[in-house]
């Protein structure tokens, strides 16, 4: 069986300026690769400029978009996609990602708006997807979001989420956090999403926290530790697809360091034991033939 490649591999962390001194100093092993929203560096000169040059030039990164809004009616701002290409190119970024949303119309809404669940939608943003991998001359992923309506629906998140990946031929991004936030929120398995994926578009995978707003909503803030039933699905993540390089963000409270870096730890334990269990399998198979 032929061994799946990722953009990236381990466990990584979200890069937030607040942290890069501290992250620096001295860099933990542990961290295999980073995020950064472009947005927030494309431009940037100086002695931030500076700094986050020297992160890229020692470490992985990825990246994941703020702006690209990708289900907005408005045309799509093709001169950002330039800048983007460029500053793709010049950090050896290894692999771009956006979220399944839109936040602007005639002017940026500064949130994460839901795409409707319809055959329309699908067509629109497959088109645009397209568009933007034909530019950066390169495929994308996109996240699975959270939502909190459903405006217009017509068929279920997962049936969306997948129609859009199939013809826009992009990849996913899998945030096993949005998936829980929305099985509370919208009341679904979050097993029964997670098993209906396609599992060979993946890129990676984001885990974060969230906040509990009431019995029946959960918030995603990623302000939070990783709570127990997200580490699980996490678990499930590589028992379905095998071991994925994932992500761990924190926007905001942001503990010390040394904190982040044990929810890190819990990333690698995670996959260390399904390597191991593949190892293992592997070794019974070998054996026996």
């Amino acid at each position: 069986m032929k061994q799946k490649t990722y953009p990236v591999h381990g466990a990584g962390l979200g890069l937030r300026r607040e942290i890069m001194n501290s992250l620096a100093d001295p860099f933990p092993s542990q961290v295999n690769f980073l995020e950064v929203a472009p947005e927030n560096w494309i431009g940037v000169g100086g002695r931030y400029g500076k700094q986050f040059r020297s992160y890229t030039e020692q470490h992985d990164f990825v990246c994941h978009g703020l702006s690209l809004s990708i289900g907005s009616p408005a045309p799509l701002d093709e001169a950002f996609l330039h800048k983007l290409k460029s500053f793709l190119k010049l950090h050896n970024i290894r692999c771009y990602s956006e979220h399944l949303s839109y936040c602007s119309d005639d002017g940026h809404l500064y949130d994460l708006m839901p795409i409707p669940f319809t055959e329309e939608a699908v067509s629109h943003v497959a088109d645009r997807i397209k568009r933007v991998q034909d530019i950066l001359e390169q495929p994308i992923a996109m996240e699975n979001v959270s939502y909190y309506a459903a405006p217009g629906k017509q068929m279920e998140e997962i049936e969306f989420l997948n129609a859009v990946l199939d013809e826009a031929d992009c990849k996913l991004l899998l945030d096993v956090n949005n998936i829980y936030v929305n099985s509370i929120n919208h009341g679904y398995d979050p097993y029964e999403f997670l098993s209906a994926i396609p599992g060979d578009r993946i890129s990676y995978i984001h885990v974060a926290g969230h906040f509990n707003e009431a019995e029946d909503l959960r918030v995603d803030t990623h302000g939070a530790d990783v709570i127990d039933p997200v580490w699980a699905l996490l678990d499930k993540s590589y028992e379905f697809y095998g071991v994925i390089p994932t992500l761990l963000e924190r926007d905001f409270n942001i503990p010390p360091i040394s904190e982040l870096v044990k929810e890190v730890d819990t990333i690698h334990e995670i996959q260390q034991r399904w390597e191991q269990a593949g190892e293992h399998a592997n070794h019974t198979h070998v054996q026996r033939g």
